[in-house]
């Protein structure tokens, strides 16, 4: 019987701790990269020049609370504060929503989004918009600087399964994952979606800025 319990004690420990290493676990729903963009305070391009763990302060029961330190040569901001951004910082580990792949040898630029904190410092998670320079297509970079700010009044709907609809005009309906069964498809690589002239909003792909009123999807 002693032996009974003990195996029904142990059983449950390791169901609390399979429990609490869930819990941890990051989730992110997925977004379209004008969606990243608005959400995020600050927007750069920039190399990765170094890495090392530090600590920032400390937690309830006073232990240190770790974050990971990167070290970055900023090329350009195309959303944020008037100032320099040196270091970015994020959690420890990716259980924890923390970026622990980032290139450090200064050669690969990166987009890199994420939250401005209280004391100034910027923190990334991996629910940010992270993705190398070079894997960016040609109107999302463009985008950076001008279309997708033009669109952050308007809302990006994602279509899971069919049917969808939109149930505002400020929505566009975003249809990657049903129509091409990938999250980033040509919406997410190639479209805008931008407020028009009556306040409706619309996807819009073109080289030109869009027009006050431009049609669905234009393509000039």
């Amino acid at each position: 019987m002693k032996s009974v319990r003990s195996c029904i004690g142990t059983l449950v420990v390791l169901v609390l701790f399979r429990v609490g290493e869930i819990a941890e676990a990051c989730s992110c729903s997925p977004v379209h990269p004008q969606q990243a963009f608005c959400n995020a305070d600050v927007v750069i391009r920039a190399k990765v020049v170094g890495k090392k763990e530090v600590d920032s302060g400390n937690d309830i029961y006073g232990n240190p609370i770790k974050r990971i330190q990167y070290e970055i040569k900023q090329i350009k901001m195309f959303k944020g504060p008037d100032r320099h951004i040196d270091v970015i910082f994020t959690a420890p580990t990716s259980a924890v929503c923390g970026v622990t792949n980032l290139d450090t040898n200064g050669k690969k630029e990166y987009l890199i989004s994420g939250k401005a904190e209280a004391n100034g410092k910027m923190h990334v998670t991996l629910c940010d918009l992270i993705m190398p320079w070079e894997s960016m297509s040609a109107t999302q970079k463009k985008s950076l600087s001008q279309r997708y700010q033009m669109g952050c009044d308007c809302k990006i709907t994602r279509c899971a399964t069919f049917p969808c609809e939109i149930s505002a005009p400020v929505e566009c309906l975003w249809t990657d994952w049903v129509t091409e069964k990938i999250i980033h498809g040509r919406q997410s690589d190639h479209y805008a979606c931008i407020k028009r002239g009556d306040g409706s909003c619309a996807w819009y792909r073109g080289v030109a800025p869009p027009k006050k009123e431009f049609l669905d999807v234009e393509d000039p």
